[in-house]
């Protein structure tokens, strides 16, 4: 198998649910960092692409009918580059990369693009079908977030809890507390504003350019972390499952909106377009949880990414977890044998701070992993993440 090498990474801002970025179209934002890459590599003939892979969760809405492609042809790519996305729900970008580089390590491909997208304040509403001939019955759901047009077999098999909810089980299970939840909530949000004053965050954003009425506005700061975060404040939210639950919107990820691409190429596709190799995918794996369990989904799946790279968790300098909820993002890392205030995990915030735009998310985690790698000097770098449904996924990266 060849290597398979990351030469540029970006990202736009998240924004807030229905906030900076709610006027752009899914299909608009995903061709923002496309674009960006094209910009940033002029060496690159583009004619050459094999592909480009991303992930989107949703697909209801603007972002339907292979947002991937979409976004290319949006981005001005040429029209003879294929195109396609897949739906991991959480962990679409994260396979999306993993899908890229397995084809380039087989020969498959030598130059593919990879990332994802979501809008989740554009997320509609959508109206089903009636279930028989001239019925008037309608039914109408939410698409923006968790279960819709449920399957009678699954509710019964393993039920149909709520994100919240799976966290509150995780909580249950796991023993995390109210207050060591509020704790990594507040580490997040410090991290966050740290790094986005140390200007660390700004080498991976590209800004978006949105049209207002009174003109065009660039978006480039991301809009969701809480600068004025206090373990007080944390303390006095209620919890969003139940009167005595431990889950509260300060311990959670946010609804965001989101894109991120990843520039990918074999050794022979580095030196041809001139590009800088800047990272090697090294290995990645998925795993399945039960569904009312999700968020200890990254356990097993790192544990295979590990035990496929040869590597130990001990071995990497840079180790990002999406948090989707403090509760589970706790849980996993205790069961990585790893301390949950460690300072490589999520140094510069995670998704509390920052948001779960859920197709972007993983482009974003590989993203800052290979930026911290460089900054810092380390060598190995874990992404991982949980996946509504239950399941996991994990790739690690090498800096080069």
């Amino acid at each position: 198998m060849g290597n398979v090498f990351i030469c540029d990474a970006v990202r736009t801002p998240f924004g807030r649910y229905g906030g900076s970025l709610a006027a752009v179209r899914a299909d608009d934002l995903a061709a923002v960092p496309i674009r960006a890459l094209m910009e940033r590599n002029r060496g690159v003939d583009w004619s050459r692409l094999d592909d480009v892979v991303y992930g989107c969760a949703n697909q209801a809405g603007e972002d339907n009918r292979n947002v991937g492609r979409m976004a290319l042809l949006v981005a001005g790519l040429p029209q003879e580059i294929p195109g396609t996305t897949v739906n991991r729900l959480c962990g679409s970008s994260m396979d999306a990369f993993s899908i890229a580089c397995r084809a380039i390590a087989a020969g498959e491909a030598s130059l593919a693009i990879a990332g994802g997208v979501e809008s989740m304040s554009r997320a509609p509403f959508v109206l089903g079908k009636a279930d028989e001939p001239f019925g008037r019955g309608q039914r109408i759901e939410d698409t923006t977030i968790g279960w819709r047009f449920v399957n009678p077999r699954m509710k019964e098999l393993y039920g149909t809890d709520s994100m919240p909810e799976t966290a509150e089980n995780v909580a249950e299970l796991c023993g995390v507390s109210r207050e060591a939840q509020d704790a990594f909530a507040w580490r997040s949000q410090q991290r966050a504003a740290r790094a986005m004053a140390a200007g660390h965050l700004a080498a991976e954003i590209v800004p978006v350019h949105v049209s207002r009425k009174q003109g065009t506005e660039d978006v480039s700061m991301d809009e969701h972390p809480r600068k004025d975060t206090t373990l007080e404040g944390l303390a006095r939210l209620k919890p969003i499952v139940k009167p005595d639950g431990t889950v509260t919107a300060g311990n959670a990820s946010g609804i965001n909106d989101g894109a991120g691409a990843i520039l990918l190429a074999s050794e022979a596709a580095v030196c041809e377009h001139g590009l800088t190799a800047r990272g090697r995918f090294v290995a990645s794996a998925a795993a399945g949880v039960a569904p009312r369990l999700m968020g200890l989904g990254p356990v097993p799946a790192s544990r295979k990414a590990l035990d496929r790279a040869g590597l130990r968790v001990a071995q990497m300098d840079v180790l990002e977890l999406n948090e989707a909820f403090a509760a589970q993002a706790i849980a996993v890392l205790r069961e990585l044998g790893v301390p949950e205030d460690a300072p490589h995990v999520n140094p510069w915030g995670g998704a509390i701070a920052f948001g779960h735009p859920l197709g972007a998310s993983g482009a974003r985690l590989i993203t800052t992993a290979l930026h911290q790698l460089h900054r810092t000097g380390g060598r190995y770098a874990l992404c991982t993440m949980c996946i509504g449904v239950g399941q996991g996924i994990a790739a690690i990266i090498e800096r080069v």
